[in-house]
């Protein structure tokens, strides 16, 4: 009777160190994953960055200044920094994959503690989503313009000649959102993570 009693001693003792080994096993998982993540999003918001920062193109556009005279062909050029929305893009991203590469840093240093380093990341990543998506919704709204323009305020479209630039723009926001999607992610493991401990 007595031995049958270490046994199940023993057998209780066996599971708990498989508890143990499994929740290592579920943190180094969730650990590599957080960090393909953070690299994802650091590459995804500096390419955006750099696929709209260093674009530009020049082409020659006829202007008609006087309706009897005929149209002045005049050499005009499209950059980034020519429209607000689109230098607030490229900061955006900019301190978005400065931070991505800041907190891979900082998430190998707070791995397997306890500390409320962990909370700062969880909340700065969510401050880069919503710095993202603003920055997105902002490069959208005025690259629609671009394409379609505005009859009601007559702004005429401008990509059917700056069609280069326009791609360019249209790829680097696919890009950022991406990349704020990357980080939405990084969020709801977190959240996932605190919801797992709090059980």
């Amino acid at each position: 009777m007595e031995s049958q009693g270490q046994y199940i001693g023993s057998n209780s003792g066996m599971d708990g160190v498989d508890q143990k080994e499994g929740k290592v096993a579920n943190q180094r998982k969730t650990g590599t994953c957080e960090s393909i993540l953070r690299i994802l999003a650091f590459m995804l918001t500096v390419t955006a960055a750099v696929v709209l920062g260093v674009s530009k193109q020049t082409e020659i556009v006829s202007v008609k200044i006087i309706p009897t005279l005929p149209p002045i062909d005049l050499p005009a050029t499209a950059k980034w920094h020519y429209l607000s929305a689109f230098v607030y893009f490229v900061v955006a991203n900019a301190i978005a994959c400065a931070y991505a590469a800041f907190s891979l840093v900082l998430s190998f240093a707070n791995r397997g503690t306890k500390s409320s380093l962990g909370l700062v990341i969880i909340l700065l990543d969510l401050l880069m989503v919503a710095l993202l998506f603003s920055c997105n919704g902002a490069a959208t709204a005025i690259g629609l313009m671009g394409y379609q323009g505005n009859s009601h305020v007559q702004w005429k479209k401008v990509c059917n000649v700056f069609g280069r630039f326009c791609n360019h723009a249209a790829a680097a926001i696919v890009l950022s959102m991406l990349g704020s999607l990357a980080f939405m992610y990084l969020v709801v493991l977190a959240a996932l993570g605190l919801h797992r401990r709090s059980k």
